[in-house]
C-alpha cells in the first residue's frame, strides 16, 4: 500500500467525549494487509464508468484514495498518518475518506449513484505490548464494483503491557458538502456497519467528487479486559477445555463463555462459533444462560455458526453461557485414519475480538481393498478392480463376456507381397489386399558378374548389379600369379612360391643357400716315407682294381 504523509484537509475539529463502551479481545500481530483488494485504478481527469470506492490515484486532497484511514493524536499540533504509538490516557483521532468515483454524467441516470452505502470499522480491543495493531475501514455498496474496499492505519502498543481500545461515545461523525455533514453515525459503525449517504445517512452517494465525505471518531486507549472460553462436550457429561474424543456420526456439544473481566461496560458483545467441515449445526440447539435469564440456560434462536449472536452488555465481571449441538460426520464422508476437528469460538465487542477453540477427533478404520477379477466391457479386456468399484454398466464378472470371436482372412500384404492370414478387423487397405494375385512376384533374372572386391565370380538379381562393385567381365576376376623359386631358409629346401608371398626373412633368391655341404673329415697327416711308398700304393690299388674285374668277368661266365 501506498503511504501517504499529507494532511487530512477536510477533517472535522470537534468531538464529543463521552465513553460508551469498554473493548478489550486481545489481538495478534497484523500483517501488512494495508489496502485492499486490488482493483482498477482512476485519476481524477479520468474516473470510473462504474461505481467504485476510493480507486482515484491522485485526489488532489489524499492523493491514493486507496490509502483512506489515517491516525492521530487528539490535538491541534499532531497530524494524520498511517501509524501511532498508542499511550494509555490519551485520546486519538480516526479519520476515514469515502469517495464514490463514478463520473458525474453517470448520476442522471441513476447507474453512478451507489446503492447501500455503508462504513464498517475493525478496532482491536486489547493490543499486547509490541504489537503494531490494524484499525481497518471496510466501504461497502451492494452496487460497488469491487462490493468492499478496506484501508487501515495502525497503532502500536510501545509499553510493556496490554492496552485497550475504546471507542468515545458520539464521537463519530461525518463530515460533507451535503446535508449529512456534522451528523454522528451509530455505534453499528463497529459492528454490522452504519449508512453513509449525502442527503440522508440512507446508504445513497452519488458519483463526483464533490459528493465525497470523511467519517472521523475518537478512540481512548485504556485497560480493559474480557475472557471468552470454548469447551466441547462428546459424552453429555464432560467438558473438555481442548481435545475430546468422539465416533463418526455421533453429536456432540459446544459451550462458549464469555466474561467481562474489565472495569467498565461492554455492550452488544457478540458470540459466534465457526465450525470445521464434518461438523453441522443441529438446528433449535442454541440455549443462552446469564444475568437476565436468571443463570438458567433458555433455549434462544439460531445464528451462532453463521451471522453470530448479539449476546447483549455485560458490566464488568459480567458474563454469559451459550452452548449447542453439532453432528458429526458419517462414515463415509471422513478420511481414513484420525479426523482432526477443530472449532473455533469469537467473542466480538464493539472494539475488538477473542478467539478460543476446541478439538474433536475421530477415528475411522479402513479395510484394505478387495480385488476381483472382472470383464471390462467396453474394452473386452480381463482387469482387476477394488470390489467397491464395482460397476455393472461397465464390468462383468462373467469373463467370458471379455471372449472375442475373431474371423481370419487371407490377405496380401503389400509391403512384403506375402500371403498373410489376419483377423478382419484388422484389414487396412492401405497394406492389404484381398487379391492374393497382387501378392505374385515377377521372377528376378540372374546375371554372373566378377566381384571386384573379393575377385570372386558370384550370380546377383540384375537389378542389384553395381559398376563400382561389379564387372560383367569374368576376366576381371582372373588373378595372374608369378611364379618364383627361392631357397626356403627354415628348411634349405628350394620351393616355388608367388611372387607376392616372398618374404626376406623366410625366403632367398641365392638357391645356393640350399646346396648341400658335406661333413669332410680330415685324417691325421702320415709320415712321409719318400716315392717308395707311393708306388707301392699304386700297386696296391692296382690289384684291387684287376681283382674286382676278374671276379665280374666270372659271374657273366657262369651267366648270373
Amino acid at each position: 500500500m501506498s503511504k501517504l504523509t499529507s494532511l487530512i484537509r477536510r477533517a472535522p475539529k470537534r468531538f464529543s467525549a463521552v465513553a460508551i463502551m469498554i473493548a478489550a479481545a486481545v489481538i495478534v500481530p497484523v500483517a501488512a494487509l494495508a489496502w485492499g483488494p486490488d482493483r482498477p485504478t482512476f485519476t481524477f481527469a479520468s474516473p470510473a464508468p462504474y461505481v467504485t470506492f476510493n480507486s482515484i490515484t491522485d485526489n488532489p486532497d489524499i492523493k491514493d484514495e486507496r490509502n483512506f484511514v489515517r491516525i492521530k493524536e487528539d490535538n491541534s499540533t499532531s497530524t494524520f498518518t498511517d501509524n501511532v504509538n498508542l499511550t494509555p490516557g490519551k485520546v486519538y483521532q480516526v479519520s476515514v475518506y469515502y469517495h464514490n468515483n463514478a463520473k458525474t454524467s453517470l448520476n442522471d441516470s441513476g447507474v453512478g449513484i451507489a446503492h447501500g452505502t455503508k462504513l464498517r470499522m475493525e478496532v482491536p480491543a486489547v493490543i499486547k505490548p509490541g504489537v503494531n495493531a490494524a484499525l481497518a475501514g471496510n466501504i461497502s455498496a451492494t452496487n460497488a464494483n469491487p462490493g468492499t474496499v478496506y484501508d487501515e492505519a495502525y497503532g502500536k502498543n510501545a509499553t510493556s503491557g496490554d492496552i485497550a481500545v475504546r471507542y468515545v461515545a458520539g464521537s463519530a461523525t461525518v463530515t460533507s458538502n451535503g446535508a449529512v455533514n456534522g451528523k454522528t453515525l451509530p455505534d453499528s459503525l463497529f459492528t454490522t456497519g452504519a449508512n453513509l449517504g449525502y442527503n440522508n445517512l440512507d446508504g445513497e452517494l452519488p458519483g463526483c467528487n464533490k459528493f465525497a465525505g470523511y467519517v472521523t471518531f475518537k478512540i481512548r486507549i485504556d485497560q480493559p479486559n474480557f475472557t471468552i472460553k470454548k469447551e466441547v462436550n462428546t459424552d453429555s457429561k464432560t467438558w473438555v477445555d481442548g481435545t475430546a474424543k468422539t465416533t463418526p456420526g455421533s453429536t456432540i456439544q459446544y459451550r462458549i463463555t464469555y466474561q467481562n473481566t474489565g472495569t467498565s461496560q461492554q455492550d452488544n458483545v457478540s458470540l459466534r462459533d465457526v465450525l470445521p467441515a464434518n461438523v453441522a449445526y443441529v438446528p433449535g440447539s442454541s440455549l443462552i444462560a446469564n444475568a437476565t435469564t436468571g443463570g438458567v440456560y433458555k433455549p434462544t434462536i439460531d445464528g451462532i455458526t453463521t451471522t453470530g449472536y448479539n449476546a447483549g452488555s455485560y458490566q464488568p465481571k459480567g458474563n454469559v453461557y451459550f452452548k449447542f449441538s453439532a453432528k458429526v460426520a458419517d462414515k463415509a464422508a471422513l478420511s481414513c485414519g484420525t479426523n482432526t476437528l477443530k472449532n473455533i469460538a469469537r467473542a466480538t465487542t464493539s472494539g475488538g475480538y477473542k478467539e478460543d477453540d476446541a478439538t474433536v477427533t475421530v477415528d475411522k478404520e479402513c479395510k484394505p481393498p478387495v480385488n476381483i477379477t472382472v470383464c471390462e466391457l467396453s474394452t473386452k479386456k480381463v482387469i482387476t478392480i477394488d470390489e467397491k468399484n464395482f460397476d455393472a454398466t461397465k464390468h462383468s464378472k462373467n469373463l467370458d463376456d471379455c471372449k472375442i470371436i475373431v474371423k481370419h482372412i487371407t490377405v496380401c500384404e503389400l509391403s512384403t507381397k506375402k500371403v498373410i492370414t489376419i483377423d478382419e478387423k484388422n484389414f487396412d487397405a492401405t497394406k492389404h489386399s484381398k487379391n492374393l494375385n497382387d501378392c505374385k512376384t515377377v521372377e528376378v533374372e540372374k546375371i554372373t558378374v566378377c566381384e571386384l572386391s573379393t575377385k570372386n565370380i558370384i550370380t546377383i538379381n540384375e537389378k542389384d548389379f553395381d559398376a563400382k562393385k561389379h564387372s560383367k567381365n569374368l576376366d576381371d576376376c582372373k588373378i595372374i600369379v608369378k611364379h618364383i623359386t627361392v631357397c626356403e631358409l627354415s628348411t634349405k629346401k628350394v620351393i616355388t612360391i608367388d611372387e607376392k608371398n616372398f618374404d626376406a626373412t623366410k625366403h632367398s633368391n641365392d638357391l645356393a643357400k640350399c646346396a648341400e655341404t658335406p661333413v669332410v673329415e680330415t685324417p691325421p697327416e702320415l709320415p712321409t716315407t719318400g716315392a717308395g711308398d707311393n708306388i707301392v700304393a699304386v700297386l696296391g690299388l692296382g690289384s684291387i682294381v684287376a681283382g674286382v674285374a676278374y671276379y665280374v668277368a666270372s659271374r657273366r661266365a657262369l651267366g648270373l
